[in-house]
């Protein structure tokens, strides 16, 4: 098993404006065909050693093509935030109470609310659009030349009608959308289409490989964690952080704060397996630009600045929120505080502590939020390559939120990969498999709660002016 990064430094976002992200799909093409070269190459195998293809995307973002499968213009990604007064007036004009019953949420800034977006502001590039998409499905369509649609994707873009089992026919034609523009529908598991001469070419697999498997980076995430049911969550602390539970029930209190979608054992005829998804755009970018702008060599340096300085910081606050409006805070754009720094008795210890606090404190919020949206929760898991990977960042979040945290050495890629193989639906061996080979720690509570209680009090109270101010 090997995992390569393409590009190896994070890919940059293009924001014209404040608030919007955009990327070009066809450097996603670019990074996903060198990547696998690089694999085939270091390994010295063989193409047609590669027994199947397995997707794993970022979410909610939106690709359009012609009917020659070109981009129609860059794709408007899931942190960009230009669509969410289009989505809160959708919300507010079909009614709360249906968006919560049918769609589990409100249509906020996700696919259906940029595509029309695009619609509104760019006619001419809308009257050309032959299929929209998501960032997975464009990979796909590269690699076979096929329109195919993942599935799950129809929840995930807030295309999908829950009560009804379809397309969500009444967000389309208020949105003034056709279902023409949604590609051919394709199962998450199974073989979806196969690797065609130009993708071959491209990406130097074998002609006829079959992609077998797609879902969005966060379902596959909880995949990758043998998260599939009820009381189990999810957790990733990369650009963005992430709470990723999953429940069977359809019950939705915080359609506006909380992203509910068909995971990828959600199946229309039988129990429901939803995620709750509760994200936070600012996370480790947050961390990052500490990282680029304090002078310090590595995260592991950062982290060792961090553990000279007590629990909460010594008072220093940093509220973690300067990547675009937070779903969470209801669509708010509170933007990164720096709050109480002295300047004779703070440095760079205090900058790097109240940083993993702010972000780990900005977790809690999300789980009493998820809490009180009816999940149950028995055990968190997280991949062994993200900001949980940090002692100071998982023992905060396991103290306050009262349970274990399991790390396991996996990651999305990892997941995708062995996902091609979960074509019969047998879970529980997939998830054994994981459970025996992968785990690396626990992180638990600490006894000594108190001091982390008053730290995450004082960060609450100060966010909660912030917001009480907006």
């Amino acid at each position: 098993m090997d995992v390569v990064q393409e590009p190896e430094t994070e890919m940059s976002m293009l924001a014209v404006k404040n608030g919007w992200a955009e990327q070009n799909p066809e450097d996603w093409w670019i990074h996903a065909c060198n990547g696998i070269k690089r694999l085939i190459k270091t390994h010295a195998i063989s193409s047609k050693e590669i027994i199947g293809v397995g997707i794993s995307y970022q979410m909610h973002g939106l690709v359009l093509v012609d009917a020659e499968g070109n981009v129609l213009r860059n794709s408007i990604i899931w942190c960009d935030s230009r669509a969410v007064p289009i989505g809160q007036k959708a919300f507010e004009k079909i009614g709360e109470d249906k968006c919560s019953e049918y769609l589990l949420n409100s249509p906020s800034n996700f696919t259906a609310s940029k595509l029309k977006w695009v619609k509104d502001n760019e006619p001419e590039v809308f009257s050309r659009i032959h299929k929209f998409m998501l960032p997975g499905d464009y990979i796909a369509l590269k690699l076979s030349r096929r329109n195919k649609y993942d599935g799950f994707g129809l929840s995930e873009g807030i295309f999908w009608d829950f009560k009804n089992k379809d397309i969500a026919s009444f967000l389309m034609d208020y949105y003034g959308l056709d279902a023409d523009l949604v590609p051919d529908i394709a199962e998450t598991f199974g073989v979806q289409s196969r690797v065609n001469d130009k993708g071959a070419s491209d990406s130097g697999l074998r002609v006829g490989t079959p992609i077998l498997y797609r879902a969005g980076d966060q379902p596959n995430n909880a995949l990758s964690l043998n998260v599939f049911n009820p009381g189990e969550v999810a957790a990733t602390g990369g650009t963005s952080g992430v709470v990723y539970a999953v429940t069977d029930s359809l019950s939705v209190k915080e359609s506006a704060r909380v992203n509910n979608f068909a995971h990828v054992n959600y199946s229309p005829d039988s129990d429901s397996r939803i995620g709750k998804l509760l994200c936070i755009n600012g996370s480790r970018i947050q961390y990052r630009w500490l990282l680029n702008n304090l002078e310090v060599g590595s995260y592991d340096e950062m982290n060792e600045l961090a553990s000279e300085v007590p629990v909460g910081s010594d008072g220093v606050v940093i509220i973690p929120f300067g990547n675009g409006a937070e779903r969470m805070l209801n669509n708010q754009e509170v933007g990164t505080r720096l709050v109480n720094i002295n300047l004779n008795n703070h440095g760079k210890g205090h900058l790097c502590r109240a940083a993993l606090e702010g972000i780990a404190f900005s977790f809690v919020y999300g789980m009493e939020i998820m809490e009180s949206d009816g999940i149950q929760v028995n055990v968190m898991r997280a991949g062994n390559d993200n900001l949980f990977r940090s002692k100071i960042f998982s023992e905060t979040v396991a103290t306050l939120i009262g349970y274990d945290i399991e790390i396991y050495n996996t990651t999305g890629a990892i997941g995708a990969a062995r996902a091609g193989l979960l074509q019969d639906g047998d879970y529980k061996a997939f998830g054994k498999a994981i459970m025996e080979n992968d785990y690396v720690m626990t992180f638990k509570p600490l006894e000594n709660k108190e001091e982390y209680r008053k730290a995450y009090q004082l960060w609450k109270k100060e966010l909660e002016l912030i917001l009480n101010n907006l």
